[in-house]
């Protein structure tokens, strides 16, 4: 369980594909931190940390097929950033929303917009009717998370949905990397999910 609270961003210094899986290579500021078998979110994504390197400060995680295909984990080269989140503790703030690390698909975004200072940014993603009947869209004022970042949503449509970004946000994720074209990671409101899945049964 994550918070959407991104920690840092760690970057890709390796890539190496085995059968149907990808082993990523990567480093980040707390890398002396971690451990083996410890969840770690990136870009999002729940993954599980398989090895440690203390003496080159790097650390490895696999992603399977359904991950890579599901997430823009797939599009990962080296030297991107990645912004990377360890699981809330039970007894931390919940400084920004309940995130399961589950992404649930990709969007892409469309426009970036300078707001005086904070930056706008559009996405678009795929609408499925059925999909969107057990909760995976966005709603105004709700909350989203891209990239394993919480936000709030602004200006939602059935398939497209605003974020608004602070200066602190733009440059302490990789938000500043986001052009027109790049994909992101989504994982819609836990809540909105189980709300529209207990009223299936109304």
């Amino acid at each position: 369980m994550f918070s959407g609270i991104v920690e840092g961003m760690a970057i890709v210094e390796a890539i190496h594909k085995d059968k149907e899986n990808v082993d990523f290579t990567l480093s980040c500021p707390f890398v002396d931190e971690l451990q083996e078998a410890q969840s770690l979110a990136h870009n999002g994504v729940c993954l599980t940390i398989t090895h440690i390197d203390k003496e080159k400060k790097t650390y490895m995680t696999t992603a399977m097929r359904e991950t890579l295909e599901k997430s823009n984990l797939g599009r990962l080269q080296v030297r991107d950033k990645v912004n990377v989140e360890r699981s809330m503790p039970i007894n931390g703030r919940l400084d920004g929303h309940i995130v399961q690390g589950h992404v649930d698909e990709t969007a892409v975004c469309t426009a970036i917009e300078d707001a005086q200072g904070s930056y706008t940014y559009t996405f678009e993603y795929t609408l499925d009717k059925e999909m969107a009947r057990h909760g995976y869209f966005t709603v105004d004022k709700g909350s989203v998370t891209v990239n394993g970042v919480s936000l709030t949503v602004c200006n939602p449509t059935d398939h497209s949905f605003q974020v608004n970004i602070i200066p602190f946000t733009y440059e302490h994720t990789n938000f500043h990397q986001i052009k027109v074209g790049t994909y992101v990671n989504l994982e819609f409101d836990i809540l909105g999910k189980i709300i529209a899945r207990l009223s299936h049964f109304q």
